[in-house]
């Protein structure tokens, strides 16, 4: 059977006149780049990993370059020829164990990788996959990672802990039990292994968290907002209140005069790792009471103290 003519010498990188050290050196690097276990399901890569061998396992012959060298002086243009003595039993198989034709298995890796490829050196078994320890072994499709997204309260994230997570995956859900670090950022990931799809290994699942809103706090960063409410008088005269915290409530003093917006702060009740805490903010707020709602005694020292703050 007729098979297009090829350039060799240019598959390889080399001068018509190179010696055998430099085919051989030249080869080594392009075998070593173009190895399917090193570009996995790409069928470019494939092609040309098999051009290069084909090449390599002219050259390296001597009596097989002779009759290469000899096709002609119309070579360059892409000559038609068929197979000559030596080319019979030419074949590439790339199951990990056969590269070659006769004579292929026995110096095809000694001459890339010298007598250790034979005798598994790189971590094959002798006879097997000479790439073995270099590449893998025979070649396994790593199975593709998944992302996806989670939210956990401001409580988880302070405090960390297991939450059972259910995910859904072209119709079939599944259900996962996970750790969440205390103090984990919003925005972070958790990478579970061996989660992803199914593989050789199996791929990875990587969960980016994200903070649910929350009915009591504000989140800017590490630190949290609450708001309290004041009555008139509480703000003119100060009052002992109790304040949520993502701890639990603690009981504060809100000092005398506080008037709206005021902010207050309690140290180290925010969200983060212990050590780079953030803090909690109360903000201050007034609650004026409505007329309908006060009693007519109440409303009349209402209209008193009106009358007094006009004097």
């Amino acid at each position: 059977m007729a098979v297009e003519y090829k350039d060799y010498y240019k598959l390889l990188g080399v001068e018509r006149s190179a010696g055998k050290d430099e085919i051989a050196k030249a080869y080594k690097k392009l075998a070593r780049k173009y190895h399917p276990d090193l570009n996995p399901g790409d069928k470019a890569a494939e092609d040309r990993f098999k051009e290069i061998n084909e090449a390599y396992e002219v050259l390296k012959d001597d009596e097989k370059r002779r009759m290469y060298d000899q096709l002609g002086p119309n070579w360059k243009h892409g000559q038609q020829f068929t197979g000559g003595p030596g080319f019979e039993n030419f074949n590439f198989n790339f199951n990990g164990q056969n590269f070659g034709g006769s004579g292929m298995n026995s110096d095809f890796f000694e001459a890339l990788f010298g007598r250790m490829a034979r005798n598994g050196g790189f971590g094959g078994q002798a006879g097997g996959d000479p790439f073995g320890g270099m590449f893998g072994g025979r070649r396994s499709r790593r199975g593709s990672d998944i992302e996806a997204e989670i939210e956990i309260t401001l409580e988880e994230a302070r405090r960390g802990g297991t939450k059972q997570v259910t995910l859904s995956s072209g119709g079939a859900a599944s259900s996962l039990q996970i750790n969440i670090p205390a103090g984990i950022r919003d925005g972070g990931k958790l990478r579970l292994r061996g989660k992803g799809n199914p593989g050789d290994p199996a791929g990875d699942l990587y969960l980016t968290v994200h903070y649910a809103a929350h009915p009591v706090f504000r989140v800017d960063g590490s630190d949290v907002t609450c708001d309290v409410s004041l009555t008139p008088w509480e703000a003119l005269f100060g009052v002992k209140k109790r304040i949520p915290t993502l701890d639990g409530a603690v009981e504060m003093n809100i000092p005398a005069a506080s008037s709206s917006g005021r902010k207050l702060r309690i140290r180290g009740r925010g969200l983060g790792p212990e050590s780079q805490r953030g803090d909690e903010y109360v903000n201050v707020t007034i609650s004026i009471p409505k007329p309908e709602d006060l009693s007519e005694e109440q409303l009349a020292h209402w209209k008193a103290l009106a009358e007094l703050a006009d004097k």
